[in-house]
């Protein structure tokens, strides 16, 4: 703005406060009436020696707020996807030891069964065997022991499995959790990135 524009600026303003000041006030009241048309002359003449580079600011704030806004937009999507595949990892992990648990409970159960039949095989075995021979009460009470070592491990294997299918469950779990926590870590660190980039954008834009 050149001093001849600054000079006719400054009288333009003196103009109006003058007016203002020197208006009729209205009775019982602290409202005044001035000239509607001399008082729109001299905002006019006040807009044809403002600079145009208000104008061009106006519009650099506004593509600012609009950089931002967009900015904004992008950071709450890429968290909601974020929080989404977290939480899908999390429930795929879950289902993976839930059905690892039953697949192994399953085991357990089937072989507990057939040790079960095997021992009462061996019980039914010595018991004509009691029949038939005179050493019968030696050969069932082997068949006896036998069938309960029989049942004993396979209830140790039984409780094997279980606790290796709980233990790789709660593997499973844990590093989904720990997925998710990561992926949401660096979602963070991005946004934060992202956020300092708009806040520096806008402090180039709004200096002169």
């Amino acid at each position: 703005m050149t001093d001849h524009t600054l000079a006719r600026a400054d009288e333009v303003l003196t103009e109006l406060v003058e007016l203002i000041e020197t208006a009729r006030t209205l009775p019982m009241s602290s409202s005044c009436v001035v000239p509607r048309e001399r008082t729109l002359d001299l905002l006019d003449a006040l807009r044809e020696v403002l600079p145009p580079e208000l104008g061009e600011a106006r519009r650099v704030m506004a593509h600012r707020d609009q950089i931002r806004s967009e900015a904004d937009r992008l950071a709450e999507e890429q968290l909601q996807r974020a929080q989404e595949q977290a939480a899908a990892t999390v429930a795929a992990a879950e289902t993976q030891a839930r059905a690892a648990v039953e697949a192994a409970e399953h085991q357990a159960r089937t072989s507990l069964a057939a040790a079960t039949a095997q021992a009462a095989e061996l019980v039914e075995a010595g018991r004509r065997e009691q029949e038939q021979l005179v050493s019968a009460a030696s050969v069932h009470q082997a068949a006896v022991s036998e069938a309960a070592r029989l049942r004993s491990e396979a209830e140790e294997d039984a409780r094997s499995m279980l606790a290796a299918a709980r233990e790789q469950a709660d593997t499973l779990t844990a590093q989904a959790h720990s997925y998710a926590s990561a992926t949401l870590s660096e979602l963070v660190e991005h946004l934060q990135r992202l956020t300092a980039t708009a806040e520096n954008g806008r402090n180039a834009l709004s200096q002169p």
